[in-house]
């Protein structure tokens, strides 16, 4: 448009000249070798105007005529290289779809038409042909060679991680992740892998400078990045707490700021301040929690925030973080559990009654339990209650992966994922009720006559010796008979600590650190390497590591 423009500016400038020249009549003579020539002025600017573009035209000829070969060189050379270019368009789509034999030919073609040096991308079309024909050592070679250019090398550590990934060598997959981490820490694949490495090892530091340049390169992910910066700084807190509290106290509370729901991070930072005497900002970091994440470690760690207190004084603590969030079931729970130990036997029948309202969950019988025996002694009620908490849900726990723990840990052990860690009940628990509807739960402490044993109540039967599906007596001094006579020549057993018969129950469970679920054989694992261990040792002699 500009040109076009341009052209008719010019013609309407010479417009106006010749105009002028019209409108003012003159001669021009000239005098040459004795001859005297005499035009019109106007005349002289069209012979000077023609003279201009016959030279111009005369110059475009010769240049045309001297260039020809090489321009027409060149024409054949641009339409070869465009069908090169096209051969290696339909190689990459033959190899995305998996059409090895389409991949092979397309490659032949594009290598007769393009240079391999001038297009690196040929030597990916051949890389990706060979694994589809399932020649992979030829393909790791290729991916090997495209580390000597710096153009592909991080493509050729790519591939080269792909391929230790797929074979189980974890060590080398990450060397390679380390090396393009170095060299791209904007790389996701790479960078998430030696995370994982540096997490697994221990090295906080290291970890944390990694999701630092992270944080420079993805802009738009920055509250995962400052998730997983708490995460890292949790850990790095609790390695530190015995050995340095103040740098311990220091990480934490960055932790908490970035993510104000990380429990560990609060419970960490509370725990930090309450060693180092600054009980009121502990307890403050732990009722600023409690808003957001109510967790019994948290409760467990505000109740008993000064050794020195009674009984009396840590029932006061409980009633004030219940206040922070009340009606929810770890306040509840908290309180029920303060009040037993403070010897408030009413209240803490009261809130455990509350708490199953709320939760009937296996700690809310449980508690239930140890309130009847702090109260009555009755052991036909407390075997009851035990067999109830056997067969209700189980209570949450850090799970990752399917793994359940009952400490939280900043990585799966399963995958070697960050942040795995999750509060919430086991699945293999998960919908598991009390026996009856829940509209008569109500109706307490009198538990409901159960239709069938299953195998949890048997065991609780095992352990309380009574039978798992007899209708509990109807009158107290049935109820406070004996199920089973002592012999006569035996003294009458004594009554079991408190708390002995929930811990017996608690025990009956499997263990906390169990993994839920299995992995079939033929299940390539959660990396597509076949190996779910983290320390699992693998031979790196099929590579050569960088």
């Amino acid at each position: 448009m500009l040109r076009v423009l341009y052209f008719l500016v010019l013609v309407f400038l010479a417009g106006l000249g010749f105009a002028w020249l019209a409108d003012r009549p003159g001669d021009l003579v000239v005098t040459f070798g004795g001859y005297r020539y005499q035009v019109t002025l106007m005349a002289a600017a069209a012979l000077l105007l023609a003279l201009v573009v016959l030279t111009m035209l005369g110059w475009w000829l010769l240049k045309s005529l001297v260039n020809g070969p090489g321009s027409v060189q060149r024409w054949f050379r641009v339409r070869r290289r465009d069908r090169g270019y096209q051969a290696l368009s339909t190689g990459m789509i033959a190899a995305g779809a998996g059409d090895a034999e389409l991949a092979r030919r397309k490659k032949r073609e594009a290598l007769k038409l393009i240079s391999s040096d001038s297009e690196p991308l040929l030597n990916l079309l051949d890389a990706q042909a060979s694994l589809l024909e399932g020649d992979h050592e030829a393909a790791r070679q290729k991916f090997e060679a495209m580390l000597k250019d710096p153009e592909m090398k991080l493509l050729g550590l790519r591939g080269l991680y792909l391929e230790a990934q797929r074979l189980g060598e974890r060590r080398a997959a990450r060397h390679y992740a380390a090396e393009a981490a170095r060299v791209a820490p904007q790389l996701g694949w790479a960078a998430e892998s030696t995370l994982e490495q540096k997490v697994e090892l221990g090295d906080w530091d290291g970890a944390l400078r990694l999701v630092d340049a992270q944080k420079a390169s993805h802009k738009a992910d920055r509250e995962r990045i400052a998730r997983r910066k708490a995460v890292l700084l949790t850990a790095r807190a609790m390695a530190q707490l015995d050995a340095d509290a103040l740098a311990a106290r220091n990480a934490a509370q960055e932790a908490v700021r970035l993510a104000p729901d990380l429990v560990p991070a609060s419970v960490t930072a509370a725990r930090a301040l309450f060693r180092s005497g600054d009980l009121r900002k502990g307890s403050r970091t732990i009722e600023a929690l409690w808003k957001l994440a109510p967790h019994p470690e948290a409760a467990q760690l505000y109740i008993h925030a000064r050794p020195g207190d009674s009984a009396a004084d840590r029932l006061e603590r409980a009633r004030k973080l219940e206040a922070v969030r009340p009606n929810h079931a770890e306040s509840v729970y908290a309180m029920a559990r303060a009040a037993l130990e403070a010897g408030e036997v009413k209240v803490a029948r009261a809130e455990a009654e509350k708490l199953i309202r709320l939760e009937p969950r296996e700690g809310a019988f449980l508690l239930m339990a140890d309130v009847e025996e702090a109260d009555t002694g009755e052991e036909g009620r407390v075997r009851q209650w035990l067999a109830r908490a056997l067969r209700a849900q189980r209570d949450p726990a850090w799970v990752a992966d399917g793994h359940v723990s009952e400490t939280w840990a900043p990585f799966s052990p399963v995958s070697g994922r960050i942040d795995a860690y999750e509060w919430k009940a086991p699945v293999e628990a998960t919908g598991r009720l009390i026996e009856g509807d829940r509209a008569d739960l109500a109706r307490l402490p009198e538990p409901e006559e159960k239709p069938a044993a299953s195998a949890h109540v048997e065991a609780a039967a095992a352990i309380v010796d009574v039978d798992p599906v007899a209708k509990p007596p109807s009158t107290p001094a049935a109820v406070a008979q004996p199920v089973k006579a002592a012999p006569a020549a035996q003294p009458a057993a004594e009554p079991p600590p408190r708390r002995r018969l929930a811990d017996e129950a608690r025990a009956d469970r499997p263990s906390a650190e169990v993994v839920l679920f299995q992995r079939p054989p033929d299940d390539p694992g959660v990396d597509g390497s076949g190996v779910d261990e983290p320390g699992e040792k693998s031979d790196p002699g099929r590579f050569r590591l960088y």
